[in-house]
């Protein structure tokens, strides 16, 4: 197999957006739409990836460098047209031998299978694979000419095609396969001889064709290829995405009781035999275990949760939480950087933060992990089996022995051995007939104002 790149091309200023990010920053599944892309260049093996970015998006070279190393980006300055951009990256695959594959950093959905479709067209003696979709409504897309063998003919732009040629709606996505040394060969040769001055990369097509090449086609379908360059795109792009996710944690043994209700972010792994109930958010770094269980109006983000535990209804659960099998995290329960042991339970009202919990301890109602002092952060350990009351605040660094009660209503500030009952509260005090003795006092003082 030969050696794989990409350049993806992420100049275009986005002003549609309305926005100070940059276009292609922007979130698709809580991930950044150029993020989107790289993964998909690194999914099918590229061992270069190239950004191509304008000279005035600084955040945007930090952050695709970030990911892929100094020198990772190229410069389109100033903007001609999508081939001119390519061409941009010239430099940066200097002395690179193998096949170039050009994405997009605002088309965050493109499948794996299909770019490898047009690495396999060009291994089967193809110049250049271009990636179509058909379309429900063509309208300003480029149209896919193919004769009857299914080669590519030619790529027509709507504004010059003929009416037989704009009922055609097999249309063209952008996305090009093409062997590296071909591809600037062909592009040098490209003019910006036409209406906006530009230089197009779907040229290269008619030049491979004029040069006795094959060019050949690969399909997917319209949603997978669909572009973002406004906020109502995005909101298209981001529901594309969730209903496709959807769909395959389905197809893979999990149970949505409202599917169009919950949400996924781009690396949400749930395992088969999971039920979701409606309104459920997963953001980021989640993995859900067979049998467990995510009751309604939960929002997970950065936590495990192993098998057969119980999360929710109403619960939240931030980064760092980890929640052993058969647990349980129950309404209005926040849990953050704490692992819960198996079996755990806090079934209401509790904010576990910084800590660790052992198996089979209750947390109960109304208890507060103390973890910061306005500076730092303090660890709270809970022993196996121990048993904390409901309404107690448990002021970190503290640590809770194994079996050990703490009476409900209690401020906990020393460690407490295993097996001991720790009460930290005032000693209730009774007046008989004190009541009384206040309403009279009380009523008079009242009626004497009137």
């Amino acid at each position: 197999m030969m050696e794989r790149a990409a350049i993806i091309l992420a100049a275009g200023q986005g002003t549609r957006m309305k926005s100070s990010l940059p276009k292609v920053l922007h979130k698709v599944g809580g991930q950044p739409m150029l993020d989107w892309s790289i993964d998909l260049a690194r999914k099918v093996g590229c061992s270069k990836i190239i950004t191509v970015i304008s000279p005035n998006t600084p955040e945007l070279k930090e952050h695709a460098e970030a990911s892929l190393g100094h020198g990772a980006t190229a410069v389109q300055d100033p903007p001609l047209g999508t081939g001119h951009a390519v061409r941009s990256a010239e430099k940066a695959l200097k002395g690179f031998v193998g096949d170039v594959i050009v994405l997009y950093g605002d088309t965050p959905l493109i499948p794996a299978s299909a770019v490898e479709s047009l690495f396999e067209a060009l291994e089967g003696g193809a110049a250049v694979g271009v990636l179509g979709f058909r379309a429900a409504a063509p309208g300003a897309y480029g149209r896919l000419v193919t004769g009857k063998d299914g080669d590519l003919e030619a790529i027509v732009e709507a504004k010059d095609a003929s009416p037989d040629e704009l009922a055609i709606d097999f249309c063209n996505s952008g996305v090009m396969a093409v062997r590296a040394e071909r591809l600037f060969r062909l592009l040098s040769k490209v003019t910006n001889d036409n209406q906006k001055g530009e230089y197009y990369l779907t040229d290269i097509v008619a030049l491979a064709r004029k040069e006795g090449s094959t060019c050949r086609t690969v399909t997917c379908e319209e949603r997978d290829v669909q572009g973002v360059n406004s906020r109502k795109e995005l909101a298209k792009a981001e529901a594309a995405f969730q209903d496709r996710r959807r769909d395959e944690l389905m197809s893979e043994g999990v149970t949505m009781i409202a599917p169009e209700t919950v949400f996924f972010a781009h690396d949400t792994i749930i395992d088969n035999d999971v039920v979701i109930e409606p309104n459920v958010v997963f953001g980021p770094g989640v993995h859900v275990r067979s049998g467990a269980l995510i009751r309604a109006f939960s929002h997970l983000e950065g936590a495990n949760v192993e098998e057969n535990a119980e999360i929710g209804p109403y619960a939240r659960l931030r980064p760092g939480a980890f929640i052993g099998e058969g647990a349980k995290i129950g309404n209005f329960v926040e849990v953050k950087k704490t692992r819960v042991g198996p079996g755990a339970k806090a079934n209401h009202l509790a904010y576990l933060g910084d800590g660790d919990v052992g198996a089979n301890a209750n947390i109960g109602a109304g208890t507060i992990f103390c973890n910061y002092d306005g500076f730092l952060k303090y660890q709270t350990r809970v022993g196996d089996n121990a048993f904390i009351g409901s309404n107690s605040a448990l002021v970190a660094p503290v640590r809770i022995g194994n079996g050990a009660y703490v009476g409900s209503g209690s401020v906990i500030v020393e460690n407490v051995s295993e097996n001991a009952l720790a009460i930290g509260r005032g000693r209730q005090v009774e007046k008989p007939g004190w009541a009384d003795e206040f309403r009279t006092k009380k009523a008079a003082e009242k009626a004497a104002r009137k």
